[in-house]
């Protein structure tokens, strides 16, 4: 069964009137965690689409870079969007319970929001709302500012700290730095990804994370940082 035949399936268990919220409370646990993300990033996408006052192809395309849909399930895709466009719920009702969803599990968090900037950046622009949109999610997410910066500036432009980057300070001895970076990669690795219940298609989601790992430590090796 494919991921989107099992994403209809999760819309089809809502009743009638039911917000799309309503699922964050159903699917926490395996294996139905990779529809629970899909659906995430999708609702909170459509959230913030509306923030800006405007959906651009572009941001339609996004999807489509973050998640492989086939022509036959599109509609599925869309059908997710337009619920979380028209619930009269609030994105940041949307944000709290998708944290309770996924259990304070800060990878997953982590994961979800870098999708949010791919596609708040899709159109070439990162305008004020989606700031202010992408700065409160991260907050209800509790991920910490450093981090919120680091990826802000990774896909907004400018280049990020590179010590940031890898969550040490200009202080930390080289085998430590070393020792993060190493664990930075394998936290990025796809196999870490899907074992921890993430889509196939999301596993592109830290393609762009894991280059800039790589660069911050060869900057920092180089002297360049």
């Amino acid at each position: 069964m494919s991921l989107w035949t099992r994403i209809l399936d999760a819309l089809s268990s809502l009743a009638p009137g039911e917000a799309l919220s309503g699922l964050f409370d159903r699917l926490r646990a395996p294996p139905e965690r990779s529809v629970a993300f899909t659906i995430a990033v999708i609702a909170l996408g459509a959230k913030m689409a509306k923030a800006d006052g405007r959906v651009t192809r572009d941001e339609v395309a996004a999807f489509r870079e973050v998640f492989t849909i086939a022509p036959s399930e599109t509609a599925h895709a869309a059908r997710v969007f337009d619920l979380a466009r028209t619930d009269v719920a609030g994105y940041e009702d949307y944000a709290r319970r998708i944290k309770t969803m996924f259990a304070d599990d800060a990878d997953t968090l982590r994961d979800l929001m870098e999708g949010l900037f791919h596609i708040a950046m899709a159109d070439g622009q990162y305008h004020p709302a989606e700031d202010d949109f992408l700065h409160r999610v991260a907050a209800i997410f509790r991920l910490p500012d450093r981090e919120f910066r680091s990826l802000r500036a990774r896909f907004a432009g400018g280049e990020p700290d590179c010590y940031e980057v890898l969550g040490v300070t200009r202080d930390t001895a080289m085998e430590d730095i070393r020792a993060a970076w190493r664990a930075a990669v394998r936290e990025s690795h796809p196999d870490r990804l899907m074992a921890r219940g993430l889509p196939e298609e999301a596993v592109k989601l830290a393609e762009k994370r894991l280059i800039a790992v790589n660069r911050a430590w060869e900057n920092i090796q180089a002297g360049t940082a």
